[in-house]
């Protein structure tokens, strides 16, 4: 008995001088706590977008933004659970609280005062493909020509907008909710061109063997980052920005992100995003 009693006490003198002295540990506490406990979860509104989130083998989430979100929010002490969404209706969505942030390759610029980002945490370039014998080679040789974009997306607000110059006048703009039916729209003719995030572009070219040729001259090139509501307080935008930071430094950023593209480091060349 007075050794169990020794080992109880000793047991006990250390869970209180781990509270003590972790007081001020902050986020590393906040893990402590959970590890023993059901973590928060986090719902994370996103969409079928390789090479950022789209379903593994077994059904269940993967890609760049699903491993980013995991580890960060890991972090956090929180567990990160994806749903698909419409994309259409995001941003009513995460005002309503139904979801709590918006994360799939999602464009900060033309978007600062509509949502609390985060700082972003990798750059991705808007680009236009066409077919490999198209006469399409510049910008300028859109003129007269079909577009075909995934609705709410930079891309359709670029052509749509007329506010580059740089673009030409078009003879349509094919908006589809379903960003998949872009590429069958190009394959089979119905346009002559399609325009979305390089990386998925190039995805979709390994994934389903198509020979597409991409612009030199980008559309845009943008900061990705994760989206909350306005009319939330939390501050968890904030948190994750730290996190990425810490993430950015050790390795992790780029280990993450090498899975999945070539040259990982290019797409981490960053910049602080302000309002």
């Amino acid at each position: 008995m007075k050794k169990w009693n020794g080992m109880i006490r000793f047991f006990l003198f250390g869970i209180c001088a781990g509270l003590v002295f972790g007081s001020g540990c902050g986020r590393q506490e906040k893990q402590a706590v959970y590890q023993e406990e059901t973590r928060p979860q986090i719902i994370i509104g996103s969409d079928n977008y390789p090479p950022f989130n789209y379903e593994d083998a077994d059904g269940k989430p993967a890609g760049i933004d699903v491993d980013l979100a995991t580890e960060a929010f890991d972090r956090l002490g929180y567990e990160a659970v994806f749903t698909y969404i419409d994309w259409e209706a995001k941003k009513q969505l995460v005002d309503s609280g139904e979801i709590d942030c918006i994360w799939r390759s999602f464009s900060i610029d033309g978007r600062e005062s509509q949502y609390h980002w985060t700082e972003p945490y990798m750059t991705s370039s808007q680009v236009v493909a066409v077919s490999k014998d198209s006469d399409i080679y510049t910008l300028a040789d859109l003129e007269g020509k079909r577009v075909a974009v995934q609705s709410t997306t930079k891309p359709e607000e670029i052509f749509v907008s007329h506010a580059d110059p740089r673009i030409p006048e078009l003879a349509e703009v094919f908006s589809l909710q379903n960003r998949e039916l872009i590429y069958p729209f190009l394959s089979k003719g119905y346009a002559d061109a399609v325009a979305a995030h390089e990386t998925a572009i190039l995805q979709c070219m390994k994934d389903y063997d198509l020979e597409y040729r991409i612009l030199e001259e980008p559309l845009l090139t943008v900061g990705l980052g994760v989206a909350f509501s306005n009319y939330d307080d939390r501050g968890i935008e904030q948190e994750l920005s730290e996190v990425f930071e810490e993430m950015r430094a050790d390795g992790t950023m780029e280990k993450i992100l090498g899975k999945y593209l070539e040259h990982p480091e290019d797409y981490l060349e960053v910049t602080s995003h302000e309002e």
